[in-house]
């Protein structure tokens, strides 16, 4: 529930939405308890006031990197500091000293070089930003200075990034304590390339996950006194064994049938392979290649890493030879045979597959056939032969092709811890727990689904919990796999819970305040409920199973008469053989059917025998000859006693270290960056316990600042703090008085304030800031009028000095232009009177020049003539002259 405080229009706050999680807006309207309040994306919400949480108008963008400086601790306003990080790639964020790593679905090499490494190398906790390394490191110099032994817990769920976030742990501490000249290999390489080597026979292609781990991983890492790792060992738990056998479209299979297909010709040619799409365990989905995984390659990259953990070529043979085995039994069928409830191969095809197995298996090809079709039942005083039918035939193949897997993957970890070599005078060790988070699921596609979210694997042999004629029945509800991995998740949340309050007292006696009071949130009647002895689910189940009659309608009946009453458990309405448990994640219906038949053990003894009489030595040492009374003793083992008894050393274990944390979260379900899906992270925080922690620091003093973090932050409170005649303590202690805050803590470097209290005052100092605000606003209107008014009145004075200018100018113009005018009148006029008294004189002058060239030409026209008339008259008187 959110805090009670009192709301202010205009306060930011945040308010559930269905699709986001959480919206903030800011509070329009408030009618008593109910508010209005209009989110940023434009919604109006009718909210009442328990339902709403303050937001911290002064939060950074870029957010912190601490979320125990938030100064509201809760749902929004972690998520929302973990959306602002992941907006700008920083996907690491401290709860206290509990890592949030968020997949950034992308690389980030420059994170993890050897530079990074040597950053963070002696650097205090918090001192740099959030980063696995500095958890690494810190665990690393705890173990080294105080000599206490450290572990490390890693989970989330598929796809969330465990497996990375591990590797950069161990290269890490393989930094810190690895020997700088060591002969042959080290022992920090082979932990390092055992990786590799798990991950071909233990990781697959899930819908969630390319690389999806199927296993669980305890590392544990001892280091001699002067801090150099001296020896390892690698615990795993409970295989998921029947993906060997059924697959859902799009997954795929365990990494090493795809590498062995894809090895080199020879390899191949040797074990009789084909293409993935010609076995049948391999080809019930459509995936046969991922893009980011080469097959090929990492057939090679996984002989070396072999190599390095000390697995000689001959013993590689040997584990494909098996692997090769597998993928042929699965291709082989079976049909009725001649006799009443028989079987036998069906066809040449199957046949083949059958010939090939029991060569690579080195065992009689007839025995093996038999091992199938035949079953031998011991009584008192003889054995009796039965003949299996089809079905049962093809159960026995998928059981056998289940164990012999099982006992390879187990045979693997054996050798790999016989190569490392454990150190029995270590100083001290560093564990490195990849364990699977809890979840809710409303279905599974068929009851070995809950095996595929295991949080711990059993290596004991757990029956095939979804035999091939229901792999693809109707979708039914989580089943007894599921309930052990949320009983796993309750305990590991029990221990994560007493290590967060742990801290919180640790915090409270460091600050010297008072702490007695605080409740811490536990989940013990939860784990009552399922492991108290007698009385408990599992003591019931155990109880119903030693019984032959019990059928898992008697012991649902026998569940709802025992805990009717009990606030955790339920009967689902529609249902008369289902129960529900409500976990601290939630609530999760479980199915009962096949709950008795999972919970018993049992080896079947003809595969037993096959095998260990193998020619092949290394598959004989697989199946080693069991003890006489255990072959031939019928008494009932309990998987989920044996699966408690497990979990509780795991526990003693961590319980004996010092726990660090580091909660993986997947962001979007798309795999794919710069995705944040508000409600599928908050589900993760709440699964992870991060919330579960935020609870418990809130049941104490979830809001703590710094003294001079809180007098930044609230001196507007007490003006008279600022005048320098106090110290931090007392300005906080004055600050705190003065608004009558009860309940709150002040310790030797901060203020401790309980939930609510943080907006208590940022509610006054809202109000303070509000009269203030008005004080500012008048002052300012003032000023800005006064300056308004003056710069009115000058530039009215200015507008006026203009306009007189413009008309003196204009007038003046006017007058420069009439002077102009009459000037060029006059000019005209002249330049007029001259120019005609030019033309009339030229005119004159050319007519008289004219009359006189007209009267000259006159002239000479009359003395030619005359003289013309002279020589007519002269010549005739000539001529006579000369005849004479």
């Amino acid at each position: 529930m959110a805090a009670s405080v009192n709301y202010a229009v205009g306060t930011l706050v945040w308010v559930a939405d269905p699709e986001e999680a959480w919206l903030d807006g800011h509070v329009a309207v408030i009618k008593g308890d109910e508010l209005t309040v209009k989110c940023t994306d434009g919604k109006t919400v009718a909210v009442n006031t328990s339902k709403v949480y303050p937001k911290d108008p002064e939060a950074p963008p870029s957010g912190v990197d601490d979320m125990t400086r938030l100064a509201y601790l809760h749902e929004p306003g972690v998520l929302d500091n973990l959306k602002r990080r992941y907006d700008i790639n920083e996907i690491y964020t401290y709860t206290g000293n509990i890592l949030i790593a968020v997949n950034p679905f992308r690389r980030l090499p420059h994170l993890y070089d050897s530079h990074m490494m040597g950053q963070y190398k002696g650097a205090a906790l918090g001192d740099l930003s959030p980063h696995p390394f500095a958890i690494a490191d810190a665990a690393y110099r705890l173990m080294l200075h105080e000599g206490i032994s450290q572990s490390i817990l890693v989970s989330g769920e598929s796809g969330a990034g465990k497996t990375e976030s591990t590797k950069c742990l161990m290269q890490y501490l393989a930094y810190m304590g690895g020997r700088a000249k060591a002969t042959g290999r080290s022992v920090e390489q082979k932990v390092l390339e055992s990786n590799p080597v798990l991950e071909a026979f233990g990781n697959a292609k899930t819908v969630r996950n390319n690389n999806s781990s199927r296993f669980g991983k305890f590392v544990e890492l001892q280091f001699d006194q002067r801090g150099r790792i001296s020896g390892a060992a690698i615990r795993t738990y409970l295989l998921e064994r029947s993906r060997v056998c059924q697959l859902s479209d799009p997954e795929r299979n365990y990494h090493c049938f795809y590498m062995l297909c894809a090895a080199p010709k020879e390899d191949v040619e040797r074990f009789k392979l084909d293409d993935p799409r010609a076995f049948h365990y391999l080809n019930q989905s459509n995936c046969y290649k991922v893009d980011v995984i080469d097959d090929a390659k990492d057939y090679i990259a996984t002989r070396r890493a072999m190599e390095v953990v000390g697995i000689s070529s001959h013993e590689q043979d040997g584990i494909f030879r098996v692997v090769a085995a597998i993928l042929h039994l699965g291709n082989i069928e079976f049909t009725k045979g001649s006799e009443s409830d028989s079987s036998e191969p069906k066809d040449e095809k199957s046949r083949f597959h059958l010939k090939t197995a029991s060569e690579l298996f080195m065992c009689d090809e007839k025995a093996l056939e038999d091992s199938f079709c035949k079953r031998v039942i011991v009584t008192r005083g003889e054995s009796i032969t039965k003949n299996m039918d089809p079905n049962a035939a093809s159960i026995n193949r998928d059981a056998l092709a289940k164990i012999v897997y099982s006992r390879l993957f187990d045979w693997l970890v054996n050798k790999i811890n016989s190569s490392i070599g454990q150190d029995p005078d270590a100083k001290s060790l560093i564990g490195v727990l990849d364990i699977y988070g809890f979840e809710t699921f409303k279905t599974n596609r068929c009851l070995t689904d809950a095996v595929m979210i295991a949080n711990l694997r059993l290596p004991m042999h757990i029956p095939d919990p979804c035999p091939p004629n229901m792999a693809n029945t109707a979708q039914l509800r989580s089943s007894f796999e599921q309930f052990c991995i949320n009983l796993t998740n309750e305990k590991l949340q029990q221990h994560f819970n007493q290590h967060v309050f742990k801290m919180e007292q640790e915090e409270y006696t460091r600050e010297k305040i008072d702490w007695s009071y605080i409740e811490f949130v536990d989940n013990q009647d939860v784990l009552d409920l399922i492991e108290k002895k007698p009385g408990g689910i599992l003591a019931l189940l155990d109880e119903a199973c030693m019984f032959p009659r019990s059928t898992h309608e008697t012991f649902a009946e026998k569940l709802y008469q025992m805990f009717t009453n009990h606030k955790r458990f339920s009967k689902p309405k529609l249902s008369r053989t289902d129960f529900t448990i409500s976990h601290y994640a939630g609530e999760v219906t479980y199915q009962t059917e096949l709950f008795l038949d999972k919970n018993k053990d049992y080896v079947v003894a003809e595969h037993q025998e096959l095998l260990n009489a193998s020619k092949c030595a290394f598959v004989a040492s697989l199946f080693p000859p069991l003890p006489e009374e255990s072959s031939k003793s019928s008494k009932f083992s309990s998987i989920g006693t044996g699966f408690k008894q497990q979990l509780q050393a795991l526990l003693e274990t961590l319980s004996s270290t010092e726990p660090h944390y580091i909660r993986c979260i997947k962001p979007n379900n798309l795999l794919k960056p710069s995705i944040f899906e508000n409600s599928n992270v908050l589900q993760q925080l709440r699964c992870g316990g991060v919330m579960e922690a935020i609870r418990i620091s809130c049941a104490g003093f979830p809001t703590r600042r710094p003294f001079l973090d809180f007098i930044n932050r609230c001196r507007i409170l007490a003006p008279e703090v600022l005048d320098g005649s106090c110290d931090d303590v007392t300005a906080c202690r004055k600050i705190l008085e003065k608004v009558q805050l009860k309940g709150y803590q002040i310790g030797k470097t901060k203020v401790f304030l309980r939930a609510g209290q943080m907006a208590e005052l940022d509610a006054l100092r809202n109000e303070v800031l509000g009269r203030s605000a008005t004080i500012i606003q008048r002052k300012v209107r003032t000023f800005f009028f006064n300056r308004w008014f003056r710069q009115m009145r000058l530039s009215t004075l200015l507008i006026q000095a203009y306009c007189r200018g413009a008309l003196a100018r204009c007038a003046f113009e006017r007058k420069r232009r009439e002077a102009a005018s009459l000037l060029i009148q006059k000019v005209s006029r002249k330049y007029l009177a001259r120019k005609s008294y030019l033309a009339f004189c030229s005119s004159a002058i050319t007519i008289e020049r004219g009359m006189r060239g007209m009267a000259a030409r006159n002239e000479l026209r009359y003395r030619t003539k005359t003289k013309a008339a002279i020589l007519i008259q002269v010549r005739p008187f000539t001529l006579q002259l000369r005849k004479q």
